[in-house]
């Protein structure tokens, strides 16, 4: 087994010698696509009645729900554990993750029989990820109060023990992955004006950019929680910084800590990147479960309430919104909805 020892990085995160920092090109996406196909079902594109009426557009939920996992991050590591070099299959993965991240490794790991370990903080407080990922025969471990301390320790374990450390951002397999969810909307709705997406580490936001933004020129918009907005600051300002904290209910996007792969790709192809509080989020999960019979976790429903937000602005356009994710626990959701 070789033994990597952590190189530079350009952000404030740790990366290996094996972590390519080129963002996928076009062929890569559609030679990621073609790996996706063989383990994954294409997910629907469904108008929102709903949404439509009130924003006077027509609006489109991409239900990434409904892959394996309940959420977009599996597609991506299906393409990269398909590739993954040979000296790492007898060690195995190791990722941090606040669970759909983890809960897609483990799925592709446990496909190609690799060993998967993942850490997560000590605070995760959902079940049903953290049960879903020790189902999918994946090691967790707790560490840390919060995504960015269980990530400093699966790098170091990585370094010291001779893991292939999977990071959440600076992965193009991963990147490439996800993107074949913006091919599928371009083929289903290639008259898209608008897609509006959540950003955590912003490899999804990113997928859809180099697709849909790119290759279709339609507005992908990034959204981040307003209590956790260090990709925000990042994409706006050009600092690249870990922040002390960061603040909202919403796990899936809740990061100190830019990355750089997915911040370069969306600095380019990015329209605009938008805030929105964590009780528009909670608003927007109680709309589209009454309304559309989804249900959105936090992160996922932080497009929709963001295209609340801009109202108006979307008249008369064809607007996506990805629902990226329905794993949110039963104790949060008694409590949104709880709160009309």
């Amino acid at each position: 087994m070789p033994s990597y020892d952590p190189i530079e990085s350009p952000d404030e995160t740790t990366i290996f010698p094996y972590h390519d920092l080129t963002p996928p090109t076009t062929r890569d996406v559609y030679e990621a696509r073609a790996v996706v196909r063989r383990y994954l079902p294409r997910t629907p594109l469904v108008r929102s009645e709903s949404l439509s009426a009130e924003l006077d557009a027509d609006v489109y939920l991409k239900r990434e729900d409904t892959l394996p996992t309940r959420s977009f991050k599996i597609r991506g590591f299906y393409n990269l554990v398909a590739d993954l070099d040979p000296e790492f299959r007898e060690k195995g993965l190791i990722t941090s993750s606040m669970g759909n991240h983890g809960q897609g490794m483990a799925t592709a790991a446990r496909e190609f029989d690799v060993p998967a370990v993942i850490v997560v903080p000590e605070t995760l407080e959902n079940p049903t990820k953290i049960n879903g990922m020790k189902r999918l025969g994946a090691t967790v471990v707790a560490h840390g109060r919060d995504v960015d301390e269980a990530r400093e320790h699966a790098e170091r374990r990585a370094a010291e023990e001779g893991y292939r450390y999977v990071h959440g951002g600076n992965e193009p397999h991963l990147i490439a992955g996800r993107a074949s969810a913006g091919l599928e909307v371009m083929e289903d709705r290639p008259e898209v004006d608008v897609l509006i997406n959540p950003v955590g580490g912003g490899s999804s936001a990113a997928a859809y950019a180099l697709t849909v933004g790119k290759l279709l020129g339609a507005d992908v918009i990034g959204v981040q929680a307003a209590g956790a907005d260090a990709v925000h600051r990042a994409w706006s300002g050009g600092e690249i910084e870990l922040q002390e904290s960061a603040d909202t209910f919403a796990e899936g996007i809740k990061t100190r800590t830019p990355f750089a792969l997915p911040l370069e790709i969306m600095r380019e192809h990015l329209a605009e990147m938008l805030l929105v509080e964590d009780d528009q989020i909670r608003a927007a999960i109680r709309r589209v479960l009454a309304d559309d019979a989804v249900l959105a976790e936090g992160a996922a429903a932080t497009g929709v309430a963001a295209a609340l937000e801009l109202g108006d602005e979307l008249a008369g356009k064809t607007v996506v919104l990805p629902i990226s994710g329905s794993n949110l626990s039963t104790t949060k959701l008694r409590e949104i909805l709880d709160e009309r």
